[in-house]
């Protein structure tokens, strides 16, 4: 069945309203009618089983039926992903894994070798949305994964400072100098933080650990940046999530 996103102001008791890119989805692309049934979600993890009322050229009204359980329900880790940016594709298909590995959060970082710039009215936080949008609609999340426009490392290591670590773990994933993967202990909620294409400059290993996040290195295999964003949250939802 079809799924579709409104955000949650559209939705009253009964009726829930598309937006115009939606509505051009459903009525151009699909070619949907009245009384079809269709799936919408709020992207706060709610989803509902409703049925096309109307379809106008800005936007669909449709009648809601039940709420029902998403098709990927979340997982009970509280996981945010820190990677370096990447050229080309390369960041989009991590952002698009992200989102199907359960990812809760999703931060864009400029490490000492990352050489991906960063232009003025840069509008690749707007594409990556689209991407975590349409990714949530294929693999069945009803809950919309964060992300934050991108920051300096220096700015998340500072801000992992002043975070009470009873609850939550910081690990950045190093190639070098880092501790096995079974060293990691188990937290509701765990930031992982992967770097660039070059690797961490030395510094930037150095103020992690000053500032206790913990490095972790998976047993010496060298990894590509864009395998490790993928890899690592993988690995990590199967120790302390709900991937089995």
């Amino acid at each position: 069945m079809r799924r579709f996103y409104s955000s949650p102001e559209n939705f009253t008791k009964e009726i829930v309203t598309l937006s115009l890119e939606e509505t051009r989805h459903l009525r151009d692309v699909l070619r949907l009618r009245e009384d079809e049934k269709v799936l919408v979600f709020d992207g706060k993890g709610k989803e509902f089983l409703c049925e096309i009322v109307s379809i106008s050229k800005k936007e669909t009204s449709l009648r809601i039926i039940e709420e029902i359980s998403p098709k990927s329900p979340e997982s009970d880790l509280n996981l945010t992903l820190a990677v370096s940016l990447l050229k080309g594709e390369k960041f989009d298909l991590v952002i698009q894994k992200a989102v199907e590995l359960g990812v809760t959060k999703f931060i864009p970082i400029i490490t000492k070798r990352c050489d991906v710039k960063l232009k003025e009215n840069d509008k690749k936080l707007e594409r990556w949305r689209k991407i975590i949008l349409e990714s949530s609609k294929q693999c069945g999340r009803a809950k919309l994964m964060e992300i934050e426009s991108p920051i300096n490392f220096e700015t998340l290591i500072e801000e992992s400072a002043s975070i009470q670590l009873f609850y939550e773990c910081f690990l950045l994933f190093s190639e070098k100098n880092g501790e096995v993967f079974s060293k990691i202990k188990s937290f509701p909620k765990i930031t992982a933080i992967i770097g660039s294409e070059g690797g961490w400059d030395d510094s930037e290993i150095d103020l992690a650990q000053k500032n206790r996040v913990q490095v972790i290195t998976l047993g010496g295999r060298i990894l590509r940046a864009e395998t490790a964003a993928i890899a690592i949250p993988t690995l990590l939802q199967n120790h302390f999530g709900d991937l089995t």
